[in-house]
């Protein structure tokens, strides 16, 4: 294998692209661009469903580890970085570059998830899919880059990070290759955030692309206008409260638990909530939520502005953190209405399981869903109303109101993502769109919506299909 110095002997000849996760899938992101003997792979991440790290995440690569030159992280999220330490554990030695919020966080996220993934494996009766010695020596590996500042992969091979707004520290990539004769920008857009947000600055659109791999969680959908999202989650929290009932929100550790905390603040502040106990649940949040005061400067004017008059970071009357398992506990024995905010999002694990147990079957009570909800994971069968779900071993009845905020969503919707394929448009004018990150229908209608409006060939790769570009 050649080691990162010795790129200047790579030779261009033709560049290829290869769709290893991430196609007809929300999950598992994970995208070989090769060009001679460069290869850069984009995000690693996790496949998820109904479990943490589904058995496909324990097939061999689909190339060699030790051939990759450089991974770029588009973001922190489990489904964009999960498998870097099983990258390591199978030969990668290059280079692994991020934003320095995103590895940051990526410690910590790779650190809790290890438990998970022992446990799974414990169960399943074979080796976890990596070592605590995996991740750190992955960690060790991974270099950090400002937004909008070129880094040089190569003499004729650039990577710049774009702001896309999803959850801090996250970005679009924009690869440029140079050729003989020819200059090729290839646009990962990762996660395209659904500003504007509470915490982060607007999307850096990026214009010029000659290719653009998008994703499509929500290409077939439209969230709530943005301005109503707060008066839904009012009427939410009035009509629980009204009722002597509990409002559990699951929620992902990772910006959606700090933007709705920022929400609650401005709802007691204007005094358009009662006084209600309002708890997070979940040791990784509650880092995760520590470490975000030592990367500020990343947030947008407004909201440095807003914590500075409050005193401290996402701190308010009537909010409580419990990371302990026995604060965790003692959340029982505090009387309705309350609001419990816990991880994970889609119901996979965590604090919130044992919540959904205690909660669920009572109709009193309110379960709000905020983020995506996978097929086939436990939050999207909440979701759909399945009448009986299945929790830690329990057959658990749902008879708890079920409700659901697009507006939160940390995606773009159908219009947000067209929006992006646009303003990547101008200039020299786009020649192909990947459709990725997105359920078949999704994906699909989000390529026909691009074709329409924006007269771009637009596809729907396939797993493991590989396209000359």
């Amino acid at each position: 294998m050649r080691g990162p110095n010795d790129l200047g002997r790579a030779t261009f000849n033709g560049m290829k692209l290869h769709f290893y996760g991430g196609a007809q899938s929300v999950t598992g992101a994970n995208y070989l661009l090769e060009s001679g003997d460069l290869k850069i792979l984009v995000d690693c991440g996790l496949f998820q469903g109904s479990r943490y790290s589904e058995t496909w995440n324990y097939e061999p690569f689909p190339f060699d580890p030790r051939e990759i030159d450089y991974v770029l992280i588009t973001h922190s999220h489990a489904d964009h970085m999960g498998r870097i330490p099983k990258l390591y554990r199978d030969g990668f030695r290059g280079q692994i570059i991020t934003t320095e919020p995103t590895k940051a966080i990526m410690s910590i996220a790779l650190d809790d998830s290890l438990d998970k993934i022992r446990d799974e494996a414990n169960q399943d009766g074979h080796a976890p899919l990596y070592r605590k010695d995996h991740i750190h020596k992955s960690l060790e590996m991974t270099h950090t880059v400002q937004y909008r500042h070129p880094v040089r992969l190569h003499e004729r091979a650039t990577a710049t990070f774009h702001e896309v707004s999803h959850i801090l520290g996250s970005a679009a990539i924009e690869i440029v290759v140079r050729d003989v004769g020819t200059t090729k920008r290839i646009l990962f857009s990762g996660d395209v955030g659904n500003p504007p947000t509470l915490l982060l600055n607007p999307i850096d659109y990026v214009r010029d692309a000659d290719y653009v791999i998008i994703e499509s969680a929500y290409g077939n959908r439209l969230h709530e206008n943005r301005n109503e999202r707060r008066d839904i989650l009012q009427e939410v929290i009035t009509e629980t409260v009204d009722r002597g009932g509990v409002l559990m929100i699951p929620s992902f550790a990772i910006e959606r638990i700090q933007e709705l905390l920022l929400e609650f603040h401005v709802l007691f502040q204007e005094q358009r909530i009662p006084e209600v106990p309002v708890f997070v649940d979940s040791p990784l949040a509650i880092k995760i939520t520590n470490m975000y005061g030592q990367y500020s400067r990343y947030f947008r004017p407004e909201a440095i502005d807003m914590l500075k008059e409050s005193g401290g970071l996402f701190q308010f009357p009537w909010l409580t953190f419990t990371p302990t398992v026995a604060e965790s506990k003692e959340i029982n024995s505090v009387p309705a209405p309350k609001v419990i905010i816990a991880g994970s999002g889609m119901s996979q694990g965590g604090r919130i399981l044992h919540h959904e147990i205690r909660y669920l079957p009572d109709e009193q009570n309110t379960i709000l869903f905020i983020g995506y909800q996978v097929q086939g994971s436990l939050g999207r069968k909440i979701f759909d109303r399945e009448p009986l779900v299945q929790i830690l071993g329990q057959s658990v009845a749902v008879r708890s109101r079920v409700e659901a905020i697009g507006g939160y969503s940390a995606h773009a919707d159908q219009t947000g993502l067209l929006e992006f394929v646009a303003r990547a448009n101008e200039g020299r004018g786009i020649k192909k769109v990947f459709i990725v990150q997105g359920e078949s229908d999704s994906a699909l209608a989000l390529a026909e919506k691009i074709t329409e409006k924006i007269s771009i060939p637009a596809m729907v790769p396939r797993v493991d299909e590989i396209i000359a570009i």
